[in-house]
């Protein structure tokens, strides 16, 4: 009677002598039923030899079936993987050596799984719908679009953290400055009204303050301020033509004790216009427009308008020298009284950016800031093209010297934007 150490020794050896005589067999992939999902893993899919020539055969990438379960997903992503492999197996038979009957058999399992891995179909999930293509015309409409889409960008986020910018109340500010800018404008022929003065005279006048404002090197803020109080004293007050330069030298010294950390004395102001007038000339001219004016010195003036457009208009250096030579050549002119202060500054970056890049432009940050269309603003950049195009011709050429230096950055040789004369 056999023991039970006898029992369990001759049971592995009938286990072994089993598993050599009669293989298992390996369910090919594609009878697998992809609806199960989830289902468990097969203990064992492919049989299993201690060959080294199978062992060549072999894809380490491709993933333990015992380890993870097989579904619909998987089974689509391996299939063409599995045909990749049998393809480069039969590329490769002439490198390996003749095999032999059983190595021929392991063979030909791989290719049927292959065979059924391909034929395997791929879910309804996996599907991609077939989508209508889109006409030509369609595609390019969609390209224009985006190309003409212009998005408004918040230009004081920047800003946010400078107590100096204001950022909390900039917005109303500038709503307030544009109520007021229709105090600072005058009549735009209230020059006919001077029995003593005419519009050469004005132009003459201040093309010579500009270059006594550059002389001292007084902040551009003081030159436009001048310019407003002397246009703004002759609409409501009669001037002959021998005191006019003491109105414009009383305006510059209003300006600087505006605007101003440090003002000219009045002598300098009396050496200036080669002691013309005397010191109670100038004390009794500023008490004169002082009371003309009712003290009223703090409307706004284009060059409010011309900073904060500029920064709408993402400007740099050259721009920003560029837009200043430009109004400043509209300052002389009698011309562009009829225009309000906002539209000559939006107009004037306008103009100076057709002349930079040599097209229009007008982004739709700068139309949402300025409140003005390029519709709005091509009779006014019109009028300064024509403005800059006779720059430095005449006798009138104090803006143009100015401009002309490298203090500057040269703006005045800048080539006028032409092409909107014929817009």
């Amino acid at each position: 009677m056999m023991t039970d150490e006898n029992q369990t020794t001759v049971s592995l050896q009938g286990a072994r002598k089993f598993g050599h005589e009669q293989k298992r067999t390996r369910r090919a992939l594609g009878s697998i039923n992809p609806n199960l999902v989830g289902s468990n893993p097969y203990p064992c899919i492919v049989n299993k030899r201690p060959n080294s020539q199978k062992c060549m055969l072999k894809d380490e990438n491709i993933p333990n079936p015992v380890q993870r379960p097989i579904t619909r997903r998987f089974a689509a992503q391996i299939a063409p993987s599995l045909n990749q492999q049998s393809c480069s197996k039969e590329s490769n038979k002439s490198d390996i050596s003749i095999p032999n009957s059983t190595e021929v058999e392991d063979v030909k399992i791989i290719d049927v799984e292959c065979k059924a891995a391909t034929d395997l179909p791929v879910p309804m999930s996996l599907e991609k719908p077939e989508v209508a293509p889109i006409q030509s015309n369609e595609m390019e409409d969609l390209e224009m679009e985006d190309i003409i889409e212009d998005p408004i960008l918040d230009i004081d986020v920047p800003d946010a953290k400078n107590p100096l910018a204001v950022v909390e109340y900039i917005d109303d500010i500038y709503s307030y400055y544009r109520k007021m800018e229709a105090g600072s404008c005058v009549s735009p022929d209230y020059i006919s009204q001077q029995f003593d003065i005419n519009e050469r005279m004005r132009a003459i006048l201040i093309d010579w303050l500009v270059e006594v404002h550059y002389k001292f090197e007084l902040r551009d803020e003081t030159l436009f301020l001048t310019v407003s109080l002397i246009d703004r004293f002759l609409a409501r007050y009669t001037m002959v033509r021998k005191k006019l330069q003491l109105v414009g030298l009383v305006a510059l010294l209003l300006a600087c004790k505006y605007e101003e950390v440090s003002v000219p004395v009045v002598e300098d102001l009396i050496l200036i216009s080669d002691k013309a007038y005397t010191r109670e000339d100038l004390l009794e001219m500023e008490r004169i427009m002082l009371n003309t004016l009712q003290f009223n010195m703090s409307l706004p003036t284009p060059y409010v308008f011309l900073r904060r457009f500029m920064k709408a208009a993402e400007s740099d250096k050259k721009l920003e020298l560029l837009c200043s030579y430009l109004i400043e050549l509209s300052l002389v002119e009698y011309e562009t009284i009829r225009f309000p202060p906002s539209v000559l500054a939006a107009a004037a970056i306008y103009t100076a950016q057709c002349s930079l890049y040599g097209f229009k432009r007008w982004s739709k940050t700068c139309e949402f800031y300025t409140n003005y269309s390029e519709g709005q603003l091509l009779e006014c950049s019109k009028l300064i093209v024509t403005f800059h195009q006779k720059a430095g011709i005449g006798k009138l050429t104090g803006v143009y010297k100015k401009y002309s230096t490298s203090r500057f950055g040269y703006a005045a040789k800048f080539n006028p934007a032409t092409f909107l004369l014929n817009s």
